[in-house]
C-alpha cells in the first residue's frame, strides 16, 4: 500500500465493518478496500465484468447463411 487514509465513522458503521472483518478473519481496512472496489471498479474490472456478462448470455438462434443474406438484402432496400 502506498497511500494512507484517515476517516471518521459513526459507531454503527464502524461496528458493522468490524463485525464483518471479524467474521471473515480479516482487517477493517481490507473490508473498506473491498467496499471501494465494489463501488468504484477500475476500468479493466468493468471491462472484464462486461465481457463476463456477454459470455454468460444465452445463445441466440441465427438463420442459415442463405436466409440471413435474404434478410440483409431486404433490410438494405431490396437487394441492390
Amino acid at each position: 500500500m502506498e497511500r494512507r487514509l484517515q476517516i471518521l465513522l459513526d459507531r454503527d458503521r464502524y461496528e458493522r465493518v468490524a463485525r464483518e472483518a471479524e467474521a471473515r478473519g480479516t482487517s477493517v481496512a481490507q473490508i473498506i478496500r473491498e467496499a471501494i472496489d465494489r463501488a468504484f471498479p477500475s476500468t479493466s474490472r468493468r471491462r472484464q465484468q462486461a465481457a463476463d456478462r456477454i459470455l454468460e448470455a444465452p445463445d441466440t438462434p441465427v438463420p442459415e447463411v442463405g436466409e440471413l443474406k435474404r434478410e440483409l438484402d431486404e433490410l438494405r432496400g431490396g437487394g441492390r
